[in-house]
This record gives structure tokens, sequence and C-alpha cells, in this order.
């Protein structure tokens, strides 16, 4: 579905009212969408698509993802997580999974950043150059 610029202006001020003290409140979000879908305005469908894409945008930006070929300490869990909290702010939410296929060292992917400092990125950088 094609979105016109009006539709998506209106998606972007509907996404900026839903912010409270900074952070996205789900109450808002949620009277927001049923007013619109209340009101029935002309292209509220594209206007609601292009909300919910904004909404999914800023939820991934807001989630971080790190993987470990082993599994993290405490210590090591919490300088990772107080170094994401400076870089990207707090409000962050934070998963540990462990993937044995990096071999060693860390992928930490918050939204579409990607920190991959693991060995098997290095290895196959290595492989290419030959």
């Amino acid at each position: 579905m094609k979105i016109s610029k009006l539709a998506r202006r209106e998606a972007k001020l509907l996404f900026r009212a839903c912010f409270a003290d900074g952070s996205l409140d789900e109450g808002r979000v949620r009277s927001a969408v049923s007013q619109v879908l209340t009101a029935r305005p002309r292209g509220y469908l594209a206007v609601l698509s292009h909300f919910q894409r904004l909404l999914k945008l800023y939820l991934q930006r807001r989630a971080a993802r790190v993987e470990s070929a082993i599994a993290l300490g405490g210590d090591q869990q919490s300088a990772v997580q107080s170094t994401l909290t400076r870089l990207y702010g707090p409000g962050l939410s934070r998963s540990f999974t462990v993937n044995p296929a990096l071999i060693g060292g860390l992928r930490v992917q918050v939204g579409s950043d990607v920190f991959d400092g693991s060995i098997r990125t290095r290895l196959r950088e290595l492989e290419a150059r030959f």
C-alpha cells in the first residue's frame, strides 16, 4: 500500500503525541489508535499503517540483543549494560543469549546498529582477504 505524504505527516504527529516525559506511553498509544478508529478520517488505514511502522522501528531501537559464545558472568553483563545505557540512554531492554557458533567475543544488535566483535566474523574477514 502506497502511503501519501499527508498520511505520513499525520502518523508522525500521532506518534509524537504518544510520548510522555521522553518515553512512549502505552496508554496514549491505545487511546490514539482507538480515537482514529472511532473517527475514521479519510485515509485512516494508511495513517495507522505508518503509525504501526513507526512504533515497530521505535521498539526495535529500544531493544538490545547481546550474543556471546559462552554465558556472561554478572559483572560482565553489568559492564555491557552500563555501556549500552551510556550509548543509547536509559530504558533500553536487554536480552543476553549464548551462541556457540561465535567461537568467542560478543555480537550486540540494537535496532539496525550491529557491533560484531566475534571470532567468527574476524575469521570470515581474514578468509575474504586471501
